[in-house]
């Protein structure tokens, strides 16, 4: 039987997902269940739609927080629900919260540490194969001449524009995070003009976000606006998890 005070993660992997409530209604239920009986109060709920292998997850952050703050329990519904990743999960340990599964038996002390964290391995690999075969089920389909992507965006409604916005936002932020080592490289104190940065891409061969054309200054601004956007963006949620896990 449950007993102190509980704060609930839930978490799903896509947009879709989260809208829909497939998965975070199952995840209620079972921390629901979990809780049923006992002298126990459910400080907060924290919803996050994120990857599992993403070591910054704000809602996370802050559930830990209010956890710390209130000297509650996070309860999660299923381990593959927490993290995907061994070393998140260490950090986690190590943050001073106690942490309720409801599809395990409460594990207490360096036993249950030991088995929490061979656990996590089974699920760390889990995700690796998962990732495997999807790339080699896309493989498969673009060599059958299927056409792959997701969202494009079409005339429609004003939802619609905003999906695609939203899809070509998140495509620009993910390339500008890719090409940041290397502008800093070619650009280190960040005070060559744009034309030059953009010149010196073009001679490693370096292709543009569109992956058409040639480099210009206005494409250089747009990536270095993007990666300004993504250092706001990761020290930003540096902090958050810096705050739980002092």
């Amino acid at each position: 039987m449950a007993n102190g005070r509980f704060v609930s993660y839930l978490r799903v992997s896509t947009q879709r997902q989260g809208k829909s409530g497939l998965g975070i209604e199952a995840q209620r239920a079972a921390v629901a269940s979990y809780l049923n009986g006992g002298d126990w109060k459910l400080i907060s709920e924290f919803v996050e739609t994120e990857s599992g292998r993403r070591d910054d997850r704000p809602a996370l952050a802050e559930a830990l927080a209010l956890c710390k703050a209130h000297r509650a329990t996070l309860v999660v519904a299923k381990v593959d629900r927490l993290a995907r990743s061994q070393g998140f999960l260490s950090r986690l340990l190590d943050a001073g919260v106690d942490v309720r599964f409801c599809d395990l038996p409460q594990l207490e002390g360096p036993t249950g540490r030991f088995m929490l964290q061979q656990m996590m391995a089974v699920a760390e690999l889990e995700a690796g194969l998962i990732s495997a075969r999807t790339k080699a089920a896309l493989q498969a389909a673009k060599e059958r001449g299927q056409k792959l992507g997701g969202f494009r965006g079409r005339a429609g409604t004003a939802d619609d524009t905003a999906r695609a916005r939203a899809v070509r936002s998140a495509k620009a932020q993910d390339h500008a995070a890719a090409l940041a080592p290397i502008v800093a490289r070619l650009d280190p104190e960040g005070s060559a003009s744009l034309r030059t940065v953009a010149a010196a891409l073009e001679a490693e061969g370096v292709p543009t976000p569109s992956g058409r054309g040639r480099w210009t200054a206005a494409a250089v601004s747009r990536v270095r606006d993007g990666i300004r956007k993504e250092r706001e963006l990761q020290e930003r949620r540096s902090a958050a998890m810096a705050g739980v896990f002092a």
